[in-house]
């Protein structure tokens, strides 16, 4: 058995020792001593891990003995070179533990990364993994393949040197994928800094070539069945730029011929699950199993996978690396084609030596179509050969199993054609016209393969790992080698496998491959022959077996294992034999990449798949040895020819580059997930040289350990003596001298110590014995200590008994005496009040017998007393009745004499009156105002006169209908009277009796019914007051349940409400997020942009203010007024006031309800104008086809559009003209300010400026109509003469038959447009015969008004539409209260009562709302109305000032010339002007070169402030062109500031502080109320008067979101590389952690000597500069908070994920480390006061991991506290840090299997997301809350440093 190490030789072995004993089913197996050995026993008395015993014998004569066990400490170890013994058993253990209860599928062994396949997809492959990876050193994190890719990266980087990957191992190992995820990690670490996206087209290269390349086998279902080498290609900034790919030994075979249980490559069955789509009719394929090529291995499909899906992805990798869609189409042809040859039918001929195709076959003739080729030939030479002689050419036929064999060699060769045109067209995609510095190659190749039966193809691959296996060796020698002579250790030569010998005999002269390609050359060479000659010349051969059963096969003992080759097929298989015939009419081929794919052979007869013909020309290594000389052109190369020399290219590439080594193990062959098979494992740790590594390392010294290492680690074995030297070299040389005898088993370095192997187990063997002795005296102290406790405690608790039992005694005597004298008091009472109640008992009696007695006495008396009142009171009613009765007559007999009294003095009366009235006075008096009543009566005379008439006339009508009614009545009676004269009075008697009786019977029934009625209404009032009790009751119960239920919603809705504000917080914090990383995307792609503009010009950039972001991107106007800019200030409030306020608001969700509505009823009324609309344009059409093209119309486009765009260019000329007027008069005022004139010539020129203005306006109108009349004159002369009746209709109005002579008109035009090219002078325009249509344009313009009147007309029409549909709603209103008035009378009354409270209350919200939007509205305008009136005010103000003292001045005139007036000066109010030419030095000294030391002095915030201030004298001037260019001028100032100091955090920190400041001071000073709750008056006055700004405060907030990201990317850029050396790594308690014995990793060459190590100062005292350039920056403190919490959160993520990727650093003192170190950083938050920004919270995960290190981990109790503590964890990071808990020494112990498991299970419930580490990347959305400044605008001081003179205080 190779173990790869020698057994251990020994004289004794105590008992109790562990070692390994070989075992037949598990390889090896574990016992125990049970008693010692010394040297000379012949056998070990041993005890297994079941509790066998058992006797193994030892040979005295050798004295080998079991190999040792390590100890528990170091199983489990990343590196396998950190093991103390190092043996096949140890390694197969420690692989073994890693795998089935780790979980960990990566191990180091030395320079190699061992990676079981797990058979199961795991979480370790992410972005965050790569990028916790990332620039780390290889021996810090654990094994991942993501480490060796780490590790080749920074070698390239920084040795300058290619590197390579070497991935081997068997098929089913995990090879490619290994392979994939090295490239994937370059591709993300190394991305291309253009935007080729080459790294994406490097990864797009897998599907491609695992679809062509890869099949399904017994061992793998996606076995690589070609090895390949893809070199990666960077430039000097290690960014990736291209890549190439080599290929080598092809399995043609597989195409023509696959085992059972396996498949053909998988493009075959994904183009025939593809078949069914449209593009591949063409095709002729139908389902894989119809086709003999596919159907050999019997299952066409995988478990899991889905063949269509794949294709598609295969399609679209093509796609990405630019392969056409018509070659794409080709080569799906030629795949296809191949099937249907493989299908085509080949029919035997009776002679048996010919043979032939039946006609017409179908699939011959897909065949021949597919590829473009002709029929009958590919026929005739399917079943023909041509035989060439020197003299003749004979054509002839061949058999039935050669036509077989040329078919499928042809068919082989197609494909392997197709494999390498693919392969060239990837690596042309992935080819780059750049310079590449350096390269990283990854070889995915095939392991050591051995089989039943072993052919040619194993051959070839076994002899490349012999190849591979030699340049390892020598690779791992050379490092030992190298690393003793940098330690300067004697050199010893170390005796490894060299496997020279079995590559000579496989390629040397007249080896095996030479002596097949002669077999070859010979004409009738067999594989029997070329076997004999094997034999006859290798027999004597080392490596080389002829077996014993066997003529025709040979074996060859390779370095992994003894392989036996079966010759049958190796000639065929080295020829690859195809007819030339057959090509040449490929060659042919219609179809250019069919024709292309064989002629770019060089040799006459195509031969064989090189695998790498063409792309190998590309590698730029050359040999250090001559190549072998090419063959004559008429010997062609045969297949192991080109092999070797493709795997010689191959390693000479390997030998010129830097190796890293992965090998992949096949844990089982039944492919399952986490089983581990023993014998499979150490047969392919033996395959791949992992073994031999081991043996290597064990023969020098394995073990390396540094002397500050070696000091910590074993410091309790020196005495104290030794502690006194200073130097520690010195100690762990006198220790070790002291320790080990031997000076043979270590040796001393100059930075190490190496030792042998097993001193460092025996060394650790001291150490716990040490222990275990400072242990027992421990103990045994404390145990003493113990008992002594116990004893005093005894004693104490002794005395305390008796003093207890005494004082318990004399308590119970005392009580005695206490209970006597207490029962004599009971008794002396008792009878006291027995006495007492006797007593009381008959005083009583004696009082009631009292009391009756006067109570009848009482009542007597009473009785009396009432008789007497009762008839006093009837003595008094009958003498008040008599009295009254007599008044009553006297009253009565009164009366009567004044009534007689009285009359006779009214009749005196009226006759004095009647003479008084026939005298003239009176007469006169009554006439007065007599007129006007005559008139009015009059009036009422005529009216009642005709109402008379009217009257009459009806009166008349209805007489005459009366009249003859009366008439025909009286002819009925007449008749009637005749008829019944006899019998009417019998009649009526006999009816009055009748009456007289029903009426009395009436008036008896009626009283009866009203007894009944009124004993029925007191029962019905009785009935009532009882309900009316019991309905009160039930009010009252009511309004308790109400009560009840209200206090229960309440409690309800403010659960419900938390949840809700908690989900609204939740939301808006995604929201924000959201945002704000599309603003990061921005930023990043503005970036990209600005980065490829300036590769495209580098030599002139041109970056003008004007051309910023800001109007490329969005085109923000000064002044807007749109409910955009009021809903985001609403929503700014909503933060301010905060979320839960803002959630109980209803008035807010009603006014949205309403504008739900709203919008609802706009959509309708909008889609009936569409609607009415189109049937308009319907109806318009209509008339245009019957009455032809309307012309007014076009005339009054053409008018508009010449208006508008003449309107635009005279609006431009007016305001440059007014510009320089307004600077002219500026100079002039600024020239002559002390003169009288100024304000003379500012009227005069506005004066002139107004009679400009309406000439110019005049004119413009003019010239509008000649070009509308010229445009129609060349639209009529375009269209031709039988137009001519339109003529007219086109240039003249409704109201004017005359028209102007075309001709006219356009000299007309031509005029005016020379005038205004040449001169600005008017009157000009009248010597080109303007004025002659000046009485045209009079008609233009009356045609103006009717259009206007019709324009007013339709808005009638409109408005009385928009009435009906007003109307219309109200219909639908009103059906809508109907129908809910119906509703609501089927309900209960209290339901209706309730319903209508309801309505009631909705409908006054709503109307309440709409007066308050009004009211809202109202007092908008009138603020609005109120700041212009101020302006105005103001303005005029200032001009009658301005008037007034011009007065004064002409006035005074004389006084002028002799006496200075002094002007007083005005206070600051608060602006700064500044003119238009210098704002770009206004942006310059402010914001581009400004630096933060300048303004330390000063007011924080400054340059905000002053940017401010002249914003608002620009507001304050109404000129919006400044507004809109300064604001922009800033912004682009600020990034480009920023993009230059991008790594400043002080620049960085002072501009965000700045444009939060600016953005506070736009939305303090904006006029909005929201904002101005906190303004001072003086403030107030310093608003904004006449723009909103509301859109440029969004653009300033999100600068402010880039400009806080840049600042937590550069903090974090200063941070992390110090957070894991200083949380993790650093000490802060000295002395608590142990070092533990290192492997080779921890020496890796990444590690670069001296690296800086930091501690927790280092980064509180970052962090303390940090927050003092915040601060002195004046940065909100709501920001500072954000700031802080976004850096913890980040150290949070960091130190957990190292703690996850770190075995080392899972221990009980790192989780005491780093407790230690949050505890820190807290105290540090709270002496800052930063405790509130949410920053601990952060760190909750990190925390919980630190106890979860601490907490025992054992019992069941243990994992409950474990997953009730660790919330913040998820469940894979709790499981991953048991995973990888380590102990320390061998005292602490280990976590076992089934306790992870009792967590996993517990944890079921959790629905925790699949990500295992912490997005270390995550950036917290950031809040900027609504900050005002305390400071006037008026008492800010500009320094001078700033150079800002020339800003002018206004």
């Amino acid at each position: 058995m190779n173990t790869g190490c020698n057994y251990v030789h020994s004289s004794i072995i105590w008992k109790y020792t562990r070692v390994w004993i070989p075992d037949p089913d598990e390889v090896w197996r574990s016992a125990e001593l049970t008693k010692d050995y010394k040297e000379g026993d012949e056998s070990l008395q041993l005890r297994l891990e079941d509790d066998t015993i058992l006797e193994y014998p030892i040979d005295v004569q050798s004295n080998q003995v079991p190999f040792l066990r390590n100890p528990d400490i170091l199983v489990g170890e990343n590196d396998l070179t950190a093991l103390s013994h190092l043996h096949e058993p140890a390694v197969l253990h420690n692989l073994k533990v890693r795998f089935l209860e780790s979980n960990h599928i990566y191990t180091y062994c030395g320079i190699v990364l061992v990676a079981i396949n797990p058979y199961e997809q795991l979480p370790i492959y992410g972005q965050d993994v790569i990028y916790a990876y990332s620039g780390q050193n290889m021996g810090d994190m654990d094994p991942h393949i993501f480490a060796v890719a780490e590790e080749a990266y920074k070698q390239m980087a920084r040795d300058e040197k290619n590197q390579s990957i070497i991935v081997s191992g068997e098929s089913g190992a995990g090879k490619t994928v290994s392979a994939k995820y090295a490239m994937r990690y370059f591709a993300t670490v190394g991305g291309s800094a253009s935007d080729t996206n080459i790294e994406e087209k490097v990864l797009a290269s897998s599907p491609i070539m695992e679809a062509i390349g890869n099949a399904k086998t017994t061992r793998n279902d996606n076995s690589s069945r070609f090895g390949k080498y893809i070199e990666i290609g960077f430039d000097k900034k290690y960014h990736i730029i291209g890549a190439n790919m080599r290929t080598y030994l092809l399995e043609k075979s597989r195409v023509v011929f696959q085992a059972d249980d396996e498949r053909n490559y998988h493009i075959f069955y994904q183009l025939c699950a593809a078949a069914s789509l449209p593009e591949f009719k063409e095709l002729a394929l139908t389902c894989a199993e119809d086709f003999f090529y596919t159907a050999h291995g019997g299952n066409t499909a995988i478990e899991g996978v889905d063949d269509a899906e794949d294709f598609e992805k295969t399609r679209q990798a093509l796609t990405l690396l630019g392969v056409r869609e018509s070659h794409q189409i080709s080569i799906f042809k030629i795949i296809a084609s191949i099937l249907h040859l493989g299908s085509v039918e080949i029919q035997a001929e009776r002679d048996g030596d010919s043979c032939s195709i039946p006609p017409q076959d179908e699939h011959l003739s897909n065949f021949c179509r597919l590829l473009g080729i002709e029929y009958s030939q590919m026929e005739h030479w399917l079943c023909h050969r041509k035989l060439v002689t020197t003299s003749e050419t004979y054509v002839k036929t061949m058999s039935l199993q050669q036509v077989v064999n040329a078919r499928d060699a042809l068919a082989k060769h197609i494909y392997a054609q197709l494999f390498s045109w693919i392969v060239e067209h990837i690596n042309k995609a992935l080819h780059t016209s750049l310079k590449q510095h350096s390269f990283i190659g990854v070889l995915d190749i095939y392991g050591f393969e051995t089989f039943e039966i072993n052919s040619f193809e194993q051959f070839c691959i076994n002899y490349a790992n012999e190849k591979l296996q030699q340049q390892f060796n020598s690779h791992v020698f050379k490092l030992e080698q190298e690393e003793y002579m940098k330690e300067q250790i004697p050199w010893t030569l170390i005796d490894f496998y060299d496997n020279q010998p079995c590559i000579d005999l496989i390629e040397a002269k007249l080896g095996i491959l030479d002596l097949l390609d002669e077999e070859c050359k010979v004409p009738k060479g067999t594989d029997q022959n070329w076997a004999q000659k094997l034999y006859e010349r290798h027999s004597s051969s080392q490596h080389f077996q002829k077996p014993r059963m066997s003529n025709t096969a040979f074996i060859v003992i390779h370095f992994a294992d003894k392989v036996e080759y079966l010759s049958d097929g190796f000639l065929e298989k080295n020829r690859d034999t195809v007819y030339e015939e057959q090509i040449n009419i490929l060659k042919a081929s219609k179809f250019p990449l069919v024709a292309d794919l064989f002629h770019d052979d060089k040799d006459s007869v195509p031969a064989t798949n090189t695998a790498k013909s063409r792309s190998s020309s590309k590698i730029n290594i050359r040999s250090s040895r001559p190549l072998m000389k090419v063959p004559n052109k008429e010997h062609k190369k045969s297949v192991g020819y080109q092999f070797r020399t493709s795997l010689n290219l191959l390693m000479e590439t390997l030998n010129a580059t830097t190796p890293h080594y992965v090998r992949c193990i096949k844990p089982n062959d039944e492919k399952l997930p986490f089983h581990f098979d023993p014998k499979r494992a150490v047969q392919q740790l033996r395959a791949c040289g992992v073994l031999e590594t081991i043996r290597i390392s064990a023969a020098g010294y394995p073990s390396r350990w540094t002397y500050h290492d070696f000091f910590n680690r074993y410091r309790v074995l020196m005495k104290k003596r030794e502690l006194t030297n200073t130097d520690k070299k010195n100690i762990c040389k006198s220790v070790l001298e002291s320790l080990l005898k031997d000076p043979d088993k270590f040796q001393f370095g100059r930075t190490k110590i190496f030792f042998r192997a097993g001193q460092v187990a025996y060394l650790e063997k001291l150490r716990a014995d040490k222990f275990r002795e400072a242990t027992i005296m421990i103990q045994k102290t404390v145990r003493g200590w113990l008992q002594r406790v116990k004893y005093r405690r005894l004693r104490t608790a002794t005395l305390s008994l008796q003093r207890f039992c005494r004082g318990y005694l004399a308590r119970r005597l005392a009580e005695h005496l206490r209970r006597t004298r207490a029962a004599i008091m009971f008794q002396k009472q008792f009878r006291m009040l027995k006495t007492r109640r006797a007593y009381l008992r008959v005083r009583r009696a004696a009082v009631i017998i009292q009391s009756f007695t006067r109570a009848m006495f009482v009542r007597r008396n009473y009785r009396q007393v009432l008789k007497e009142h009762k008839a006093t009171i009837i003595q008094k009613y009958a003498r008040g009745w008599m009295a009254r009765s007599r008044f009553q007559r006297q009253r009565d007999a009164a009366i009567v004499i004044q009534c007689a009294f009285r009359r006779l003095k009214a009749r005196q009366e009226l006759k004095s009156l009647k003479i008084e009235a026939r005298s003239a006075e009176h007469l006169k008096r009554l006439n007065v105002g007599m007129e006007n009543k005559v008139v009015q009566l009059q009036r009422k005379i005529d009216d009642q006169n005709k109402e008379f008439k009217t009257l009459s006339e009806q009166l008349s009508a209805v007489t005459s209908t009366h009249a003859m009614e009366v008439e025909k009545l009286k002819k009925e009676l007449a008749h009637y009277q005749q008829n019944q004269e006899a019998d009417t009075s019998l009649q009526l008697q006999e009816e009055v009796q009748s009456l007289r009786t029903e009426l009395q019977k009436a008036q008896s029934e009626r009283k009866i019914l009203e007894d009944a009625h009124n004993k029925e209404n007191g029962e019905l009032r009785k009935r009532v007051a009882d309900l009316e009790h019991e309905n009160a009751l039930l009010k009252d119960e009511k309004e308790y349940l109400n009560n009840q239920i209200l206090r229960q919603s309440e409690a309800e809705s403010s659960q419900s409400s938390v949840e809700e504000n908690l989900l609204m917080k939740k939301e808006l914090e995604e929201e924000r997020s959201r945002y704000q990383n599309l603003v990061k995307e921005y930023s990043q792609l503005e970036q990209r942009y600005e980065n490829l503009r300036d590769e495209q010009t580098p030599g002139h950039r041109k970056n003008p203010s004007n051309q910023s972001s800001l109007e490329s991107d969005s085109n923000y106007p000064s002044i807007s007024t749109s409910e955009i800019g009021d809903t985001e200030d609403a929503l700014q409030q909503v933060e301010e006031i905060g979320i839960e306020k803002a959630a109980m608001d209803m008035t807010v969700f009603l006014k949205l309800q309403k504008r739900v509505r709203e919008l609802e009823q706009e959509r309708k009324k909008l889609q009936v104008q569409l609607e009415k609309e189109q049937q308009d344009s319907k109806k318009v059409q209509v008339e245009h086809q019957n009455n032809g093209l309307d012309v007014d119309q076009d005339a009054d486009i053409a008018y508009n559009s010449l208006k508008r765009q003449e309107l635009e260019s005279e609006n431009k000329k007016l305001k440059n003209d007014l510009n320089e007027l307004r600077k002219a008069v500026a100079d002039q005022a600024m020239q002559d300010n002390a003169t009288h004139s100024s304000s003379d010539s500012y009227s005069l020129l506005l004066n002139q400026l107004k009679l400009a203005n309406e000439e110019l306006e005049v004119r413009k109108e003019e010239v509008l109509i000649l070009r509308t009349q010229i445009m129609n004159a060349d639209q009529r002369r375009l269209s031709g003469k039988n137009m001519e009746p339109n003529i007219n209709a086109r240039t003249s109005w409704p109201n004017s038959e005359k028209h102007v002579d075309q001709e006219d008109a356009i000299e007309a035009y031509h005029g005016v447009c020379q005038t205004n090219s040449q001169t600005e002078d008017w009157g000009y325009l009248n010597e080109d015969g303007e004025l002659g249509l000046a009485y045209q344009g009079l008609k233009q313009v009356a045609r103006l008004l009717e259009a206007q009147l019709q324009a007013q007309s339709l808005e009638h029409e409109e408005e009385v539409e928009h009435l009906k549909a007003e109307v219309e709603a109200l219909k639908e209103e009103m059906d809508k209260q109907q129908q809910t008035f119906c509703q609501t009378l089927l309900l209960s009354p209290e339901a209706q009562v309730e319903f209508g409270v309801q309505q009631e209350i909705s409908r006054l919200t709503n109307e309440n709302l709409d007066f308050k939007e009004l009211v809202e509205k109202l007092e908008k305008n009138e603020r609005k109305l109120k700041k212009q009136l101020k302006i105005y005010m103001k303005k005029v103000q200032d001009l009658e000032a301005a008037q007034a003292l011009a007065q004064s001045d002409r006035r005074h005139h004389e006084l002028t010339r002799q006496v200075t007036v002094q002007r007083k000066e005005k206070d600051f109010q608060g602006m700064l002007e500044y003119h238009k030419e210098d704002e770009a030095l206004l942006i310059r000294n402010l914001v581009t070169d400004l630096k933060p030391q300048m303004l330390s002095g000063t007011v924080p915030c400054l340059p905000a402030y002053i940017l401010y201030m002249c914003i608002r004298h620009a507001d304050y001037t109404n000129d919006d062109l400044k507004v809109h260019s300064l604001l922009s001028s800033t912004i682009n100032g600020i990034k480009k500031v920023l993009k230059k100091h991008n790594d400043d955090f002080e620049m960085t920190s002072f501009w965000l502080s700045n444009t939060c400041r600016f953005l506070h001071c736009l939305k303090q000073y904006s006029g909005d109320e929201g904002f101005m709750t906190q303004n001072t008056a003086k403030q107030n006055e310093h608003c904004l008067k006449n723009f909103d700004l509301t859109e440029y405060r969004q653009v300033l907030s999100d600068l402010s979101i880039q400009i806080y990201q840049q600042l937590i990317k550069i903090a974090e850029g200063l941070l992390q590389p110090m957070i894991v050396s200083a949380m993790l790594e650093n000490e802060s308690i000295q002395g608590l952690s142990g070092v533990r014995p290192t492997g080779y990793r921890k020496r890796s060459s990444s590690m670069v000597d001296g690296e800086n190590s930091y501690c927790l100062e280092a980064i509180i005292r970052q962090m303390n500069s940090f927050h003092t350039v915040l601060c002195d920056q004046g940065l909100d403190p709501e920001i500072i908070l954000q700031v802080f919490k976004q850096l913890f959160y980040m150290i949070n993520a960091v130190t957990l994920n190292n703690l996850l990727l770190r075995k080392d650093a899972c221990s009980w003192s790192t989780g005491m480390q780093l407790r230690y170190n949050i505890s820190q950083l807290e105290e540090w938050l709270r002496g800052k006061n930063l405790h509130q920004s949410g920053a601990v919270q952060t760190m909750e995960p990190l925390i919980q991991a630190a106890q979860l290190l601490q907490l025992k981990k054992k019992t069941h109790e243990d994992a409950e506290a474990i997953c009730s503590l660790c919330t913040s964890l998820t469940t894979q990071q709790i499981v991953k840090i048991l995973n990888l808990y380590t102990p320390l020494n061998e005292f602490e112990e280990r976590v076992t299997v089934s306790f992870i498991r009792t967590i996993q299970a517990q944890l079921q419930e959790r629905n925790d997301p699949q990500q295992l580490l912490l997005d270390s990347k995550h950036v917290f959305p950031v809040l900027f809350p609504f900050n005002p400044s305390s400071l006037t605008m008026d008492s800010i001081h500009i320094p001078a440093c700033l150079n800002l003179e020339f800003l002018n205080e206004v």
